[in-house]
């Protein structure tokens, strides 16, 4: 599992399974999100076999899936919270990291999201969708 850290409380992904949800508690997270449909691709683990995985470890577990057609979906401040809670670093995954990353960047007030978006680009994140919703 690659993971990218791009801030103090923040870490993205691709696709978990359940069995990595075990090295994402050993790794000090504290809440995990999903921000990818179910059923998006065929074989994927749906929501509740990762929520139960992340129950047993203690995890706190959101999902919030977005998609190209409604990002940046209903849950954006919810996610900001999340995202910024030093308290309770997150680790957030959808099918390759991007929808997450580009999540974070739109989250970031206005000052602060020209580098996160250096950042995320740095990384190698694909930043259209917040292009897109800047206009």
């Amino acid at each position: 599992m690659n993971a990218y850290k791009l801030s103090e409380s923040l870490a993205v992904s691709g696709q978990i399974s359940p069995a990595a949800v075990a090295e994402i508690a050993a790794a000090g997270f504290k809440v995990l999100i999903n921000n990818r449909p179910d059923g998006e691709e065929q074989g994927q683990p749906d929501s509740a076999e990762i929520a139960a995985a992340a129950e047993e470890l203690g995890l706190e577990y959101h999902y919030l899936p977005v998609n190209g057609l409604n990002f940046p979906g209903d849950h954006l401040q919810q996610m900001a919270d999340l995202f910024d809670d030093v308290d309770r670093p997150a680790f957030a995954f959808c099918r390759t990291g991007t929808r997450c990353s580009n999540l974070w960047v739109l989250s970031r007030d206005p000052e602060e999201r020209e580098r996160a978006a250096q950042l995320a680009s740095k990384i190698g994140f694909d930043l259209s969708m917040v292009a897109r919703v800047l206009g």
